[in-house]
């Protein structure tokens, strides 16, 4: 497993929101701990990405991977994984856990931003999961996206949707009533809905292919894919066959 030393832009990043996941990151494995309901959702993100991209012998680069719970998923479906998160505490946490797990993944303190220049084009997947509702601008995260991927290639996103039953569940039912997440954790105007998602990828030169709803029932501890995205969503994005300018 690589452990590369990387400088990184903090153009679109807010130190804020780093911070929050630096001081959480000892925890993240802890499967009955605050980061419980998104092990619990990991294997059907992770399935929804193998299904429709195919992953043994693929490049695939995992932004904003935090402890690298998506990133083993991918590599034990046989992709050659390089994951990328801001938070030097997260990543520490994502070297020790593959480390323990003999698994080979590439984690680095960076930012996608950073890569452009050296990698445009060179990734056949790309995935950034709960991630674009943390940034100051995610279409500008959406259109770097669009570059690291290769020509033909997939972009696939989770995030939440924002409006009043997103609101009332996600927030106020997660973080402040049933405790799936710790409070804090997301900020109401900074939820996407999927056509905003939709109108960034375009601009990026993606197309939507496909997107579902990510439902979780506390209850039975069970996550699943739904038609629903009105609250958890996932996306999937296609890069055309034009090539990729950096």
């Amino acid at each position: 497993m690589q452990s590369p030393n990387s400088t990184h832009s903090s153009e679109n990043s807010d130190a804020a929101e780093i911070a929050k996941f630096d001081a959480a990151a000892h925890r993240f494995w802890d499967v009955d701990g605050e980061f419980k309901a998104l092990h619990k959702l990991n294997p059907v993100r992770a399935r929804y990405v193998e299904e429709r991209a195919g992953l043994r012998g693929a490049r695939v680069l995992d932004v904003g991977c935090g402890g690298g719970l998506l990133a083993e998923s991918l590599a034990r479906a046989g992709a050659t994984v390089t994951a990328i998160d801001l938070a030097s505490g997260m990543i520490d946490t994502a070297r020790m856990h593959a480390l323990d797990s003999a698994l080979t993944i590439d984690y680095r303190v960076d930012s996608a931003e950073n890569l452009v220049n050296a990698h445009a084009g060179k990734y056949d997947v790309v995935t950034c999961m709960e991630m674009l509702e943390h940034v100051p601008e995610p279409a500008v995260t959406l259109a770097v996206l669009g570059k690291l991927v290769r020509a033909g290639g997939q972009v696939f996103i989770s995030t939440i949707n924002r409006n009043f039953k997103s609101f009332v569940l996600a927030i106020v039912g997660a973080e402040y009533l049933a405790r799936l997440v710790p409070r804090g954790t997301h900020e109401y105007e900074r939820l996407l809905k999927p056509s905003e998602i939709a109108r960034f990828a375009r601009a990026a030169g993606l197309e939507v292919a496909d997107i579902a709803g990510l439902a979780y029932d506390p209850l039975r501890e069970q996550c699943s894919l739904t038609r629903d995205p009105s609250v958890n969503y996932l996306m999937q994005l296609t890069r055309g066959r034009t090539p990729v300018r950096a």
